[in-house]
């Protein structure tokens, strides 16, 4: 009989690429998944994994295991999750991974309420701008915007239906360089950037009466969107250019007078985040909890 525990953790392993990305998954250490895997592989006298200083990649012998034991290992937890029906609340854990926009606008007005409903349930936010397998990434579901969901994912709404994008400078900006009447104008100005993960640069569009104007803008400041982009933000509240980012995320600065909006009658609407997870797997009862709470909440508002 093989261990389950050495099982999950060449699952583990194996999706990850690594034992040190394993580890950071899953919670647990390297050196021990280092040792499920060889108590895994003694047993079965074949060797799933070609270690290098560099790189843990699978075998032939692991690929064709990875193929068959990941479906089953999830077809156990399922099998495990019914248990969670007899409790009078759901336990268990809930790993979501969410850009970091989400974590910092949508995540704050749900998750408080959430883990005081649902005391058992330990949940685990990974804040991330790359678009992953959110199954091969160990999470059981993310949230992300609908141009970027896969087709074969379930969708659930998530926060505020609408958002925009809204543009802002400091007022000692904004009286020494004039203040843009027309998108167009920010080509005279300093407009600090951003850049995806990708390597893409975040368009600047405009729409207003219809008219939609895309500018392709320059500027003294290029940072990583998400984890980079608090630092444009001071940027610009020191003088330093224009800055475009969500308007919840700016919204605190205007109110305090320290960013003043840049042509507020441009800024574009675009639909809210989903909440997305597989349609191909039983639902995890932590996770089940989690979408009833933000449907309830949904439907109060």
């Amino acid at each position: 009989m093989m261990d389950l525990g050495d099982l999950n953790a060449f699952v583990t392993v194996a999706r990850a690429g690594g034992f040190r990305e394993g580890a950071r998954a899953g919670g647990g250490s390297a050196s021990g998944l280092s040792e499920a895997v060889r108590r895994l592989e003694t047993q079965l006298g074949v060797r799933l994994f070609n270690r290098t200083t560099r790189s843990v990649v699978p075998t032939d012998a692991g690929l064709s295991l990875l193929g068959r034991l990941g479906p089953a290992l999830s077809e156990v937890e399922a099998a495990l999750d019914v248990v969670n029906g007899f409790r009078d609340r759901p336990a268990g854990s809930l790993r979501l991974n969410v850009p970091v926009s989400a974590a910092r606008l949508i995540l704050p007005d749900i998750v408080p309420g959430f883990l005081a409903a649902y005391p058992g349930i330990r949940l685990e936010v990974i804040a991330d701008e790359n678009f992953v397998d959110v199954l091969a990434a160990g999470c059981d579901a993310g949230i992300r915007y609908d141009e970027r969901l896969e087709q074969d994912m379930i969708a659930v709404p998530i926060g505020p239906r609408v958002q925009r994008f809204a543009t802002g400078a400091s007022p000692a900006y904004l009286e020494r360089h004039g203040r843009p009447q027309h998108p167009s104008d920010l080509l005279g100005h300093a407009c600090l950037r951003g850049r995806f993960a990708s390597g893409a640069m975040l368009p600047w569009e405009f729409e207003r009466d219809g008219e939609v104007v895309r500018v392709d803008t320059t500027g003294p400041l290029i940072v990583r969107i998400g984890g980079a982009s608090d630092l444009a933000v001071h940027a610009a509240i020191a003088g330093s250019g224009i800055v475009a980012l969500f308007e919840g995320w700016l919204r605190p600065h205007f109110e305090s007078g320290a960013l003043e909006p840049v042509l507020e009658p441009w800024w574009q609407s675009f639909p809210g985040p989903f909440l997305y997870y597989p349609g191909r797997r039983l639902v995890p009862a932590p996770l089940r909890a989690f979408i009833d709470y933000i449907k309830a909440g949904s439907s109060e508002t």
